[in-house]
């Protein structure tokens, strides 16, 4: 008997010593995750980058449209002893410029394919804001779930420390035997495991939430909100629509498209490019020489024979082309699929999230009436037993439902494109 005293003695420490360890050191909500997200999320920055470097590509394109300017100065100084000139310097400066007439339409179709690579680029950003939510509302979903596991599960060992001081009163008074002590004992332990399990978990959840924050640093944080799913859709979509619209579809049309033009640009490279130059220079032994020559005309280069080159490119475009097509029906195929699915598994789970409901409450008043009837010697500690732990899974398995559906909810949103901004 004073080793059971003991041990329970020892168990009740622990669940205090955890107890004093609750809780997070502030408190932040989805629209403050949401924002710092936004602003340190590494992916997101990296997203980013790449429409500036798109874009800078373009500009890289356009120079070709614009004149070409360049400058000379030159100072050289000679000897020829042989004829009896002596030394000599010669001075001399001036200018050229450049202007592209025409060259197939090559770098037309050129700033089109940037044109459409930098859209690629847009949505390519979205898709990423897309996927940094669901992981965000992932994190934060498992945090809440966490924290309210840590009351459930204090309840559960709370509960079962008096399911054994009942069965130790009965025993004591010889109206129960020691393996229902024993049994009772072994109940309250795991309740007590589950607690400190809980406590565990909020730390694990954390981690996970500064990862999905993209901050550098651990912060132990604790979450606001409930487990409820805002976004059931209850009636079915029109997937095949809806697919249309979404970021990861609408990057790969572009990508496409920009395939397009690049092969449109290749095979321009068959065709002859003309240019308009003008120069003027100035020479002299002076140091600002005064001798001014100057020259204007137009210049026609074609490729005649390039080794190749311009056949292999054209190719290269053409497979690009291809694989951007097969690409994007692929992709379609599996948006629907993804949409139809996610969709599916909502409805799936916000259905059981009522059903478990119906399980808990109806588990709790069958407790009840078990308790009653146990303590009375109505009811048997087998039968009595099996209902409390009907209670006790019913409850673990309501908090895990909740946060099932709010994980289908996520994929869902995720599914559809929905970026950081999505309400």
């Amino acid at each position: 008997m004073a080793k059971t005293i003991i041990k329970v003695f020892v168990i009740l420490l622990s669940i205090t010593s955890f107890s004093r360890m609750a809780g997070a050191d502030e408190i932040i909500n989805w629209d403050e995750c949401v924002s710092e997200a936004k602003k340190n999320h590494p992916d997101l920055a990296s997203a980013a980058e790449k429409i500036k470097g798109a874009k800078a590509t373009k500009e890289i394109t356009r120079s070709a449209t614009l004149p070409q300017v360049t400058g000379t100065a030159s100072e050289s100084t000679s000897n020829n002893s042989a004829i009896g000139s002596g030394t000599s310097t010669d001075y001399e400066y001036g200018g050229s410029i450049q202007q592209l007439l025409f060259d197939g339409f090559k770098t037309s179709y050129s700033l089109s394919s940037n044109e459409r690579t930098i859209e690629a680029f847009n949505y390519n950003y979205y898709v990423v804001s897309s996927n940094v939510r669901l992981q965000l509302r992932t994190a934060y979903a498992n945090l809440l779930a966490s924290q309210e596991l840590i009351k459930v599960t204090q309840e559960i060992a709370d509960r079962r420390k008096q399911t054994l001081d009942l069965v130790k009163l009965r025993y004591e008074g010889g109206r129960e035997h020691k393996g229902s002590l024993l049994t009772s004992e072994a109940d309250f332990a795991k309740a007590v495991y589950g607690v400190n399990q809980a406590k565990r978990n909020i730390y694990l959840s954390q981690r996970k939430l500064i990862r999905a924050l993209g901050r550098k640093t651990f912060f132990p944080y604790l979450a606001v909100g409930g487990l409820d799913v805002k976004d059931t859709n209850l009636i079915r979509p029109d997937f095949e629509k809806l697919c249309e619209i979404t970021p990861s579809l609408q990057q790969l049309i572009f990508q496409k498209e920009a395939a397009r033009f690049s092969l449109k640009s290749a095979k321009a490279g068959f065709f002859p490019q003309v240019y308009v130059t003008g120069t003027e220079s100035n020479a002299d032994t002076d140091s600002f020489p005064r001798q001014n020559q100057w020259s204007l005309g137009t210049s026609l280069t074609w490729p005649l024979f390039d080794g190749g080159n311009t056949i292999a490119t054209v190719q290269k475009a053409r497979a690009t082309l291809n694989q951007a097509e097969a690409d994007e029906k692929s992709g379609r195929d599996s948006v629907v699929l993804t949409l139809s699915n996610t969709w599916t598994e909502l409805q799936n789970a916000v259905e059981n999230v009522a059903v478990q409901k119906k399980v808990l409450d109806a588990a709790e008043i069958r407790a009840r009436i078990a308790t009653a009837e146990y303590s009375i010697g109505l009811l048997t500690y087998d039968n009595w037993i099996i209902i409390e732990d009907n209670l006790v899974s019913a409850k673990t398995n309501f908090v895990n439902t909740q946060l099932a559906a709010l994980l289908a909810e996520a994929n869902w949103v995720q599914a559809k494109g929905g970026t950081l901004d999505y309400d």
